[in-house]
């Protein structure tokens, strides 16, 4: 398991150096359809390790049942529950990504023209992150229930 938790590590690595290769040298920049084949193999190469990791994980952790019967055992319903719980926690900071986008590249354009609108412009910001943080308090609600 450990070689391919490496492969992983070589494969972030790789899609690293290569960031810093381009922001470094933009104008030597290779054929498009060279670079995307690239990236597409490397991020394929990752996937097929990290699905190679779980698979394995999934056997240690089957492996090492004896020594987790002391632990609270977790039903299906409970388990169901506490993801249910998470979910609003992470759609929540999806969404409030998806509105901080935009947002903040509007900010940084009017700030740029008018310095005196960035309390303004901070106050939208809070506001696209208050969504975040209405789901992390339903989360924290519903985790109280159990």
């Amino acid at each position: 398991m450990t070689w391919l938790i490496a492969l992983m590590g070589a494969s972030v690595a790789a899609t690293i150096g290569a960031g810093i290769w381009l922001e470094i040298k933009p104008r030597m920049r290779p054929s498009g359809g060279l670079l995307k084949g690239g990236l597409l193999a490397n991020m394929l190469l990752f996937a097929m390790a990290l699905a190679g990791v779980m698979l394995m994980g999934v056997q240690e952790v089957l492996a090492a049942e004896p020594a987790a019967a002391s632990l609270m055992e977790i039903s299906l319903g409970k388990g169901l529950a506490l993801l249910g719980i998470g979910l609003p926690t992470g759609l929540a900071a999806i969404g409030a990504a998806l509105a901080l986008g935009p947002i903040g590249s509007a900010a940084m354009a009017v700030i740029a023209e008018k310095p005196e609108m960035f309390g303004r412009t901070l106050i939208y910001m809070g506001l696209a992150e208050g969504i975040a943080i209405y789901g992390l308090v339903m989360s924290i609600l519903l985790l109280g229930k159990i």
